[in-house]
């Protein structure tokens, strides 16, 4: 019996267009969140037994964050504990509420009149002399900016809240305000307009050229991670949008002058996907990752249509890995795991085989290969060699690239050998060809035998056996 209601769950998920969440992911959000609310207040206790107070307040909660190392929110920041109400709106499920403070009529009729304002008039006095603020009564006092501290932050912040925390006609003004110039703005507009123009190749190339060589572009960062991520997400069956959205964020790369490195370094990747919108700021990983390893991209008579787009995302991946990796140790592993979970599961596509494998290579190179395919690639024989001799023409020819993938793939194993042979004689190919049959089934055997290179022969060998 979980704490959190699965269908708050479901309503994020249907707001951001995740409308088929399966009941075992809206689970695994739901123990995860749980988790991360449960770090939060463990986090926020201390600060709150610090300040030597009994009572829990939303400062404690954005200091948590703070530590914790995730944006804070702007919301409610009261000095007073908020009085919060409930009402039902059906069979169990509350909803609750701030209640307002009860003002007796009859008072606020008889209170005096506010004082009548003076005429406007307008003066000048020094704001600060060298840094330093001089003590004259146009400058606020320590006092008056204590009080602009603990006034309710953001664009949302409730008004009434100032009046509950002492503090009346207090400007409400966003702790944080980006403000891009109109010259951005137009650039951003042309730029992600010529993306997605198909007629128009010459202006989607200028504007990847733009993108990946211009220095003064740092502050639309987030604003082409954040249309990286919609595109992707929105435009799931167009491959060619979920081209250009590669081709974008390959640019965004390949700028040194760009600061990519928090958008690459997180602590959740898309298993728990909502999660990551709520607790941190978009990333690149989900979308690259979509586009390697997703089940079907749009509708073209090609079967292997979306496979130059898989290549891509894991060029991509592996580009990520080479610069970020040693910022974010976690990186690496995350991506094998994804990676390893769908290769594993037989009721995958093709394509999201071919994608994993490739992520697979990225993530760790020949040490993953050895580790992670080579010991799974009997039970995986199954599931392209029944499509290899079916009547789908096209199924052949995707399990066909599928294997051929898987023996490019096993060729890296071959620096691992030894003092292996030059050449096979007969006798000696038919004892490897046996011994490789048990090893890795006997349709990849079959391939690798072909290559006739005993030292890959013998590093397949030397690959450990699949763990029951």
């Amino acid at each position: 019996m979980s704490v959190w209601n699965p269908e708050n769950i479901k309503d994020v998920a249907e707001s951001i267009g995740i409308l088929n969440l399966t009941d075992d992911a809206t689970r695994s959000l739901t123990s995860d969140i749980e988790y991360r609310i449960s770090q939060v207040l463990e986090e926020a206790l201390k600060f709150m037994r610090h300040g030597k107070r009994n009572s829990l307040t939303t400062q404690d909660i954005s200091q948590a964050l703070r530590a914790l190392d995730v944006e804070p929110l702007y919301g409610y920041e009261s000095t007073r504990p908020l009085r919060f109400g409930e009402a039902s709106i059906g069979p169990g499920q509350p909803l609750y509420y701030v209640e307002d403070e009860e003002m007796d009529f009859e008072k606020l009729i008889n209170a005096p009149l506010p004082k009548v304002p003076r005429e406007i008039t307008f003066t000048a006095h020094w704001l600060a002399v060298e840094g330093v603020q001089p003590s004259i009564p146009q400058n606020p006092t320590t006092a008056e900016s204590r009080n602009q501290e603990l006034a309710p932050k953001g664009s949302n912040a409730n008004p009434n809240l100032a009046a509950m925390s002492g503090n009346d006609n207090v400007t409400v003004k966003p702790l944080v305000k980006h403000i891009l110039s109109k010259e951005l703005q137009e650039y951003f507009d042309k730029v992600t307009k010529a993306l997605l123009d198909e007629t128009n190749t010459e202006y989607r190339l200028a504007a990847l050229a733009s993108v990946g060589g211009d220095p003064g572009l740092h502050q639309l960062v987030p604003y082409f991670v954040q249309f990286v991520a919609e595109k992707v997400t929105h435009s799931i069956k167009n491959i060619f949008v979920l081209t250009q959205m590669m081709e974008l964020v390959h640019s965004m790369l390949s700028n040194k002058s760009l600061h990519i490195d928090p958008y690459v370094r997180h602590r959740t990747l898309p298993d728990s996907k909502l999660l990551l919108i709520v607790l941190q700021v978009a990333s690149l990983i989900p979308p690259i990752l979509t586009c390697l390893i997703g089940r079907n991209f749009g509708f073209s008579s090609d079967p292997l249509a979306s496979y130059p787009l898989r290549q891509t995302a894991a060029s991509l991946l592996k580009l990520i890995c080479k610069h970020y990796s040693k910022s974010s140790l976690t990186l690496k592993p995350r991506l094998a795991r994804a990676c390893l979970k769908h290769f594993l599961d037989p009721t995958k596509t093709l394509g999201t085989h071919y994608g994993s494998i490739l992520g697979l290579q990225v993530a760790g190179g020949a040490e993953i290969v050895r580790a992670l395919i080579a010991p799974n690639l009997k039970a995986f024989e199954t599931v392209v060699k029944e499509l290899l001799e079916g009547p789908d023409e096209g199924k052949r020819k995707q399990a066909d690239t599928v294997i051929n993938t898987i023996v490019e793939a096993l060729t890296t194993l071959e620096g691992d050998a030894f003092g292996a042979q030059s050449n096979m004689a007969n006798g000696h190919s038919e004892e490897l060809r046996s011994g490789l049959e048990e090893k890795i089934g006997p349709l990849f055997a079959e391939r690798v035998m072909d290559l006739g290179r005993s030292k890959l022969v013998k590093a397949i060998m030397e690959c450990p056996d699949a763990m029951s």
